[in-house]
């Protein structure tokens, strides 16, 4: 590419980021990286009835849990600063203007009764009312089209509310381009003459978002499918501008899990998942929850959602970041909408529970579990190498490991049934025997001794596994009998068998 690539991601700060807004971010990071360009934060604040304190806090923090710092945005190598837009309004009217000079855009003084009085007509009529080039000058709207010059300027003078529309090109066929959606034609008579700028000194979304663009020298625009209805009005701006269009590539959205419409947080409040990659709590103080604070590693979610679109053209679904910089294509994103899957996210966590090394795992473990408190962490390492493989979250491991800390109070009451018949106590006491007398205290002895008695007697091993395995776990399940037998040790293995013998 011969210029530098940058891109940008602009979210308002209206509330907590949206799984799908992360997904956005992501992909411009990637496409960003892959090219040795420039991520850009833009905050895109025009609406400030919607503004939410801390929402742009939040966006920041997700970003870097995420692994994908900006390089430029608020705060950070403000070479094209400032990125708040609220903090940038005094240089849209100047580009509005330059509109109207160049006859592309014009003053609009209709009353929202007068507009709706318009619709109402339209609709009595069976039509739908569209603001352009079919009725703008026909002398029922009001507007510097029809207006005189004097006229307009003492309408403005008098501080009549007014707004600057766009004047859509009229008979004429839009070419347009996007990476993921190919080539496209647009009948510019279907297009209505969209607002640009109100007499509040504040400009639309789709004039602030084009001349960002241009003076932030943003290359590639990359955004969700819900701005794709929107790409022949920017088209068009930057025609009129005599600017040249970054390229644009609109992303598929993230369906249900049912496949059927856009995925909402009402979605993952009814089927238990979270749409947002941290926890939020509102200004009302409901609380969101949050990939974070759920037990996801970040590495995890930042896989999932690359291939919520994407997909690399492989077998291959684990991809560290650094992976998904380099494989990372645009020409490989789908069209049609990624359905969403809850299962598959936790898959993906599961998969990179299994590369984490146990230290950290049980750093982790141990900084939420009271019970663990005053242990070694380096055993309770050992304790989560043995049961992980079984989990999905570090949130899991209480459950499949208590039995390595603490001696059962209460044995399985249908594990019991099974496991406890006639002769069983005499059986458990053998195995005492051969325990405290084993002087080679290993996993591998403890197993050739006890199982070579079982076979030895020829005793069904279910006659003897199952009762020793409630004794130590208090339940029929957990790892290896002779794993957990070595890690609680000698004394405390003796201890559990003679309390189930009680038992029995």
């Amino acid at each position: 590419m011969s210029k530098k690539v940058r891109v940008r991601f602009a979210p308002s700060p209206t509330g907590p980021l949206h799984i799908g807004g992360v997904r956005t971010a992501l992909f411009n990071y990637l496409f960003a990286k892959k090219h040795g360009g420039d991520f850009v934060l833009r905050i895109e604040d025009t609406d400030q009835n919607r503004y939410v304190e801390g929402a742009e806090d939040y966006i920041i923090k997700s970003l870097d849990w995420c692994g994908m710092p900006f390089d430029e945005g608020p705060g950070k190598n403000e070479k094209f600063g400032p990125y708040r837009q609220s903090e940038r309004k005094h240089l849209y009217k100047q580009y509005a203007d330059d509109l109207i000079a160049s006859g592309n855009a014009y003053y609009a003084f209709d009353t929202a009764e007068q507009l709706d009085a318009e619709r109402k007509d339209h609709e009595a009529e069976g039509k739908t009312f569209i603001y352009n080039w079919h009725n703008r000058e026909k002398g029922r709207l009001v507007n510097s089209l029809i207006l005189t010059e004097a006229d307009t300027k003492a309408k403005i003078e008098a501080g009549d509310d007014y707004v600057i529309r766009f004047k859509s090109p009229q008979d004429e066929t839009l070419q347009l381009t996007d990476i993921i959606r190919g080539n496209m034609k647009i009948d510019t008579n279907v297009l209505d003459d969209k607002v640009l700028f109100k007499s509040d000194g504040m400009p639309t979304y789709h004039l602030a978002n084009i001349v960002d663009d241009h003076l932030m020298e943003i290359t590639h625009v990359i955004r969700g499918e819900e701005w794709l209805p929107s790409l022949a009005l920017h088209q068009l701006l930057y025609n009129a501008f005599g600017w040249e269009a970054p390229e644009f590539a609109h992303l598929p959205l993230i369906l249900k899990p049912t496949g059927k419409g856009k995925l909402s947080k009402r979605d993952g409040d009814k089927m238990g998942f979270p749409v947002f990659p941290l926890e939020y709590t509102a200004p009302d103080g409901t609380v969101s929850r949050g990939y974070r604070e759920d037990g996801y590693f970040p590495e995890a979610v930042v896989n999932f959602l690359a291939f919520l679109g994407w997909n690399p053209g492989t077998e291959q679904e684990i991809f560290s970041l650094e992976q998904l910089v380099a494989d990372f294509d645009l020409a490989r994103v789908n069209k049609a909408g990624a359905r969403f899957d809850p299962d598959k996210t936790k898959w993906f966590n599961h998969q990179y529970m299994q590369q984490q090394l146990d230290l950290d795992l049980a750093e982790q473990f141990k900084a939420i579990q009271p019970e663990l408190a005053e242990l070694d962490v380096n055993y309770i390492a050992l304790v989560v190498g043995l049961i992980k493989e079984r989990a999905t979250f570090v949130g899991d491991f209480w459950d499949l490991s208590h039995f390595f800390f603490t001696a059962p109070t209460s044995y399985d009451e249908k594990a019991s049934k099974k496991a406890l018949k006639e002769g069983t106590a005499e059986l458990l006491q053998e195995v005492i025997n051969i325990v405290t007398r084993t002087s080679e205290f290993t996993v591998q002895n403890l197993q050739a001794k006890i199982k070579g008695w079982i076979t030895d007697n020829e005793i069904g091993f279910g006659k003897v596994m199952m009762p020793l395995r409630l004794a130590l776990v208090g339940a029929l399940q957990g790892p290896d009998v002779f794993d957990i037998i070595f890690m609680i040790g000698k004394a405390e293995t003796v201890k559990r068998i003679e309390a189930l013998i009680k038992q029995a």
